[in-house]
């Protein structure tokens, strides 16, 4: 009986991470509504983490180039899945990639997270290797230091090859940037 129970259960997990994965496109009906959804969630990000950290803004208008993603994250049991979408801009040349993001997992837990994510390009290669070449994280970094803002977590930034990552959650810039397994790539429907 144990056994068939978690074998129902796996397979229930299983299928929460098919839908997730395979469900979290940018809303819309035309390549258009949905490139225009990403837009606005990028300006909505932003205008939040310059909100919460007005420094960031001069740092964003100085990189070579920026990306912000928004994903949900659900970890159900024994498997977690993360399905997301984004754009990387070129701040010199103006060009604007629309991107997608995938991540499975497995390990024990339950919940769902919804966030988004800044990535500030520290040069023009790093930019143009993230957006060509796509980019997986194999690991997962801790940020050194947070504030309080409202209930908000400010965290200092998370640097990783070349880049700075925040994160924003529904509670502020998270304190942890974990996103091991996490595979970046160019949208084709989008671009």
């Amino acid at each position: 009986m144990l056994r068939h129970t978690l074998h129902r259960q796996a397979l229930c997990a299983l299928l929460l991470v098919a839908l997730v994965v395979g469900g979290c496109a940018a809303p819309g009906q035309t390549r258009n509504e949905k490139r225009q959804y990403i837009d606005n969630t990028e300006r909505q990000v932003l205008s939040e983490l310059y909100r919460l950290k007005p420094d960031l803004r001069a740092d964003v208008a100085s990189a070579p180039g920026y990306a912000v993603f928004s994903n949900i994250n659900i970890n159900l049991l024994l498997a977690s899945a993360s399905s997301g979408y984004g754009v990387a801009v070129d701040r010199r040349s103006g060009a604007r990639t629309y991107m997608k993001m995938h991540e499975l997992g497995v390990g024990l837990g339950f919940g769902v997270k919804d966030f988004r994510a800044l990535f500030l390009f520290e040069s023009p290669e790093v930019m143009r290797r993230f957006v060509d070449s796509g980019w997986s994280f194999g690991g997962h970094a801790d940020a050194a230091a947070k504030a309080q803002d409202k209930g908000a977590a400010v965290a200092a930034e998370v640097v990783l090859d070349g880049m700075r990552v925040y994160q924003l959650t529904e509670s502020g810039i998270a304190l942890q940037a974990t996103l091991k397994g996490t595979k970046f790539s160019r949208d084709p429907e989008l671009n």
